[in-house]
């Protein structure tokens, strides 16, 4: 088992770093009183640390086997990410031809090991790199939730020591050959973000899958994250309005639970002027699958979610040429 402390690279943030280093970047590195005593205060205060960082041609070298890179964003925390990265990791490996794999970078919160039935599971190291965890043959994960002696432990990472753990995940783990590589990021804008854009620039982001819910105070930060990928050169490949009204399981009967108040993601897409892909409704059945680990379109197959699901992942094939 790979200890947490331990996992973060030793050129971004030193192993025996004070517990509130400003990181390597900052302008007071080497300069704040969290910095005394510390080995390396010296270097950051001469701004020697500065520069291309060391792992880039290592990242580079990994992902030249990776055909697609596709980021699911959201501004917005709980409209349902991790779960549609889960959905679209599973549609895409149901044929057996295609080698899938997903970076969950959602440090403080890593749900995918546990919506993808995978939670007890541990990473191991080998020659070539960490291995990734494995729901099937052809699809792979790798999360810090699989480094934790427990679920219930907090990671309390400032942002160097999520950017060098972000950094491992790229150049450290062993994928192979892989069609597809989703990256499960948390809400926001923020350290993991744009440590993915920093590390991914050279290699290639195809796009970004942008997930929100129908009200307004979702929207609001859904239209900062497509701010983001513009002022960061990501491709939108489009929005998806999760949650989009409520399917009862007996008469499969659709209501409206969070009411679109402001014309929800269309419109929002519209204004925008990026792509809508579709509205997936809200089935309880969607959250008991990722409690057991299970997939839902497997499960679920005659749900109008799944149905809506399916019908959002061929467009996404689409656009991405496939």
């Amino acid at each position: 088992m790979i200890a947490v402390q331990h996992a973060v690279d030793p050129l971004s943030v030193p192993s025996d770093a004070p517990e509130h280093c400003p990181g390597t970047e900052s302008e007071l590195a080497g300069k704040t009183e969290a910095c005394a005593g510390c080995a390396n205060q010296d270097i950051c205060a001469s701004g020697q640390t500065k520069g291309p960082d060391p792992a880039l041609p290592f990242v580079r070298e990994r992902m030249s086997n990776v055909k697609r890179k596709v980021l699911v964003l959201s501004g917005k925390g709980g409209v349902g990410k991790s779960t549609f990265t889960a959905q679209l990791g599973w549609a895409f490996s149901a044929d057996d031809s295609v080698q899938t794999g997903i970076m969950d970078v959602d440090i403080c919160g890593p749900s995918i090991p546990t919506i993808l039935g995978i939670a007890s599971e541990q990473v191991h190291a080998s020659s070539s790199g960490w291995s990734p965890v494995y729901v099937q043959d052809n699809l792979g994960v790798m999360s810090v939730g699989f480094m934790l002696p427990s679920s219930k432990d907090a990671i309390m990472w400032r942002g160097p020591k999520k950017n060098g753990l972000i950094s491992q995940f790229l150049k450290d783990v062993d994928w192979g050959d892989l069609d597809y590589l989703l990256v499960d990021t948390p809400p926001g804008t923020s350290d993991e973000h744009l440590s993915i854009v920093q590390y991914l620039k050279e290699s290639g982001i195809d796009g970004a899958v942008v997930i929100t819910t129908p009200q307004e105070v979702a929207l609001q930060d859904v239209r900062r994250e497509i701010d983001f990928c513009r002022k960061v050169g990501i491709r939108v490949l489009g929005v998806v309005e999760n949650m989009s009204g409520f399917v009862c399981p007996s008469c499969k009967t659709e209501s409206q639970i969070f009411k679109p108040s402001t014309g929800g993601a269309k419109r929002m897409a519209a204004e925008m002027g990026v792509d809508y892909l579709g509205a997936v409704p809200l089935d309880p059945r969607i959250g008991k699958s990722a409690d057991y680990g299970v997939s839902f379109l497997d499960e679920y197959p005659d749900s109008p979610a799944s149905a809506a699901y399916m019908d959002i992942i061929d467009k996404i094939k689409q656009i991405l040429g496939e």
